[in-house]
């Protein structure tokens, strides 16, 4: 779940879908960077890439995000010498939005991420999941450990993140179906949000465009993807245990004031063998933005580790 940094959206001139164009110039992370579209088994996804020839490095965004929400780090990664690709997971951004529920999940995602290493020819790649993207890569780590080089697991959770009243997540879905995202995002932005901190309020309250730029892209994303992911949330099992199975070197980075997931970031890293945890000083959800510099060295220190 990434609420707090979701981002609006780049559009390919190329895209068929109905997705917002309007991009708030105030607040763009993507520097101009072009994005593509990358054919896969069952959907097209819109892509950001640099760096071909590179280390393979993938980064994959949270609910309601975007790619543009690693936007600044592509280009810079590739100057690391990383080939960086970070995709919209079907049913946000710019990629294919099915309308059918069935058409979303956790499996579902997987499976498009590993057609995508696919298409790009990676045999092997080091892979950073924020939020939902992290319990995705979770999967992928556990399914297709053969595939994977190092996992980051950014702001995430190994199950259910804090209990959901199954009242609430009904209404949400029924408006989600019935009414669209605008109404859950009025919801939220009443104070139901429990993403919002105080360092993504900082940055709402400092950076220019910033909370426009947050809202445009939730408002983005699929109705059907939402009431999918929403009840998917609250039924998903706790897989805690099975992280111990993970044999890729990990990194769990939390922000320091992202009270839902800290506990849970303690509790994986101390359950993946070998796991080294990050604290971000002052990062919320979304540290990459709230606490950049300190982010940035922790995932360079251990994608950089040996090579």
């Amino acid at each position: 779940m990434a609420r707090g940094c979701a981002i609006v959206v780049v559009v390919d001139d190329s895209s068929t879908n109905t997705v917002l164009r309007n991009t708030i110039a105030a607040f763009d992370p993507t520097a101009g960077l072009a994005a593509r579209r990358v054919a896969l088994e069952e959907v097209e996804v819109s892509v950001l890439e640099s760096g071909h020839g590179g280390r393979p490095l993938l980064l994959v965004h949270g609910f309601t995000g975007s790619k543009e929400d690693f936007g600044a780090e592509v280009v810079r990664f590739a100057e690391l010498g990383f080939h960086v690709v970070a995709p919209d997971h079907r049913g946000h951004g710019a990629s294919d939005q099915p309308d059918d529920e069935a058409a979303y999940g956790f499996d579902i995602f997987a499976a498009d991420l590993i057609a995508l290493a696919n298409v790009l020819g990676w045999e092997r790649f080091d892979v950073v999941g924020h939020s939902m993207g992290g319990m995705i890569v979770q999967r992928l780590a556990l399914v297709h450990p053969e595939r994977i080089d190092r996992v980051v697991l950014m702001d995430t959770h190994h199950g259910a993140a804090g209990e959901l009243d199954p009242d609430v997540v009904e209404l949400g879905t029924q408006l989600a179906r019935t009414q669209g995202l605008r109404v859950i995002h009025e919801i939220l932005r009443s104070g139901a949000d429990p993403l919002a901190n105080p360092a993504y309020q900082r940055l709402c309250d400092t950076v220019e465009g910033y909370e426009a730029w947050c809202d445009a892209k939730f408002l983005a994303c699929s109705p059907a993807m939402f009431a999918t992911m929403l009840r998917t949330f609250h039924e998903t099992a706790d897989r805690l245990e099975e992280l111990r199975l993970i044999g890729a070197p990990t990194l769990v980075v939390v922000g320091e004031l992202d009270e839902p997931f800290r506990a849970a970031s303690e509790r994986m890293a101390a359950t993946i063998p070998d796991a080294q945890l990050v604290v971000i000083p002052g990062g919320g959800h979304c540290p990459q933005f709230e606490a950049t510099e300190a982010w940035r060295a922790a995932l360079d220190e251990f994608l950089l580790a040996d090579r």
